[in-house]
């Protein structure tokens, strides 16, 4: 009888998470701070706009790991996203919170308060390299004639 429950309870889980997963016809909202909308899935396909953190999205297909989305806000703006950067479940700020969104991106990618301690207690650490660094901005077609002149392989498009 146990293994008839547990059989059961891991069946509940897999189905909870495949319909928490991206899927098209569906509802997502980006979990990204800003996210550029390409016209294709192809990484220098032009931009068509920008959505941001916790606005809420329509997936209308899904190819690999990109998502084509049309933005809940501006239903004239679809265009191409990584799917790594939606959520399933609906973003919601609290209004009490102090939390940014640049910090709530952080946690999200598990940098919490006890690791922001652990590095600031290694002693003196240079965050505003760390901001100078992330500030850097390269133009995309700078970005291209770098792919094509060095003759790299531009990776995976889907």
């Amino acid at each position: 009888m146990k293994k008839i429950s547990i059989c059961f309870i891991l069946i509940l889980l897999v189905a909870g998470t495949l319909m928490a997963q991206i899927s098209r016809g569906g509802n997502a909202w980006v979990s990204a701070r800003t996210v550029t909308l390409k016209s294709s899935t192809d990484f220098f396909a032009s931009n068509r706009g920008t959505i941001s953190y916790g606005e809420q999205v329509s997936v209308l297909q899904v190819s690999g790991n990109w998502a084509e989305v049309r933005s809940a806000a501006n239903q004239a703006l679809t265009g191409w996203m990584n799917s790594a950067n939606l959520s399933a479940r609906r973003i919601v700020s609290s209004g009490s919170s102090s939390a940014t969104a640049s910090e709530v991106a952080l946690a999200g990618k598990g940098f919490d308060r006890d690791t922001e301690n652990a590095f600031k207690a290694q002693g003196n650490l240079n965050y505003a390299e760390v901001d100078r660094v992330e500030a850097i901005s390269i133009p995309q077609d700078e970005l291209l004639r770098f792919v094509t002149e060095g003759r790299l392989a531009r990776g995976n498009n889907r």
